[in-house]
């Protein structure tokens, strides 16, 4: 699934910031030795780590949908994970490095949710968008100066992004099958004493009184004087 996020990202930046340029677009690491072997325009969005969002955990099930919109069966909330890669643009000259992470900025701004129809592959199915941010301070605990002195490469202007992916559990509960039946009634029960229906007894469809057909009675447990509990029985006329 992470593999389709940078599928998601190349075809964001080719369509919006590239606009058929000759520039590649890579997901290296930027070392020195890496940095020494281009030759091309280059942006490179390097994924330097990943962790779960727990501010954004939720707990609960979430209902699934068959094709005629009835509930097939359910599925525990995702789990949102952030994505952060550190964009950087090579080319000879710092002027053009400016103005290609200006492009990218201004790119990520626009677009700070990808909708499910410009996910790629199976993120596309999932149907969960893609919340983004860029150039926001990273966390006290991982400095981008921390970052490049692991690279052992030369600090450079750089971009932070951060993409919010939801990653389903995998797992699934069928829904019970829907009733299609009406419910049947045992008329023939067994002999006195209540005992088990008799060997053989037919089950027949007792369908629902009409409203003219209902009368209600009243009982009053007391006197006349001291009325008491009310009773009320409801049934079918005798005809």
């Amino acid at each position: 699934m992470i593999h389709e996020v940078d599928d998601t990202i190349r075809n964001l930046v080719r369509r919006d910031v590239i606009k058929g340029g000759d520039i590649e677009v890579v997901f290296d690491a930027p070392t020195k030795d890496w940095a020494s072997r281009r030759n091309t325009p280059t942006i490179d969005v390097y994924l330097y780590d990943i962790r779960e969002d727990l501010k954004r955990r939720q707990y609960g099930i979430v209902d699934v949908h068959d094709e005629a919109g009835r509930i097939s069966g359910r599925r525990p909330m995702p789990r949102i994970f952030k994505l952060s890669y550190l964009v950087t643009a090579w080319t000879q000259r710092a002027e053009d490095e400016h103005r290609l992470l200006s492009a990218m900025l201004g790119c990520f701004l626009r677009h700070d949710r990808i909708l499910a129809t410009d996910l790629a592959g199976g993120l596309q199915e999932q149907g969960w968008p893609l919340d983004i941010t860029i150039a926001l301070p990273p966390p006290e605990d991982r400095a981008l100066s921390d970052v490049w002195s692991a690279l052992g490469g030369e600090l450079k202007p750089s971009l932070d992004l951060v993409v919010m992916i939801p990653i389903d559990l995998d797992r699934f509960e069928v829904a019970a099958p829907l009733v299609t039946e009406r419910p049947r009634l045992n008329v023939n029960g067994g002999g006195s004493g209540g005992g088990p229906a008799r060997r053989g007894a037919r089950r027949v469809a007792v369908p629902a009184p009409e409203a003219d057909d209902i009368q209600e009675e009243v009982v009053r447990s007391g006197a006349d004087d001291d009325p008491g509990r009310v009773f009320r029985f409801r049934g079918t006329t005798d005809t």
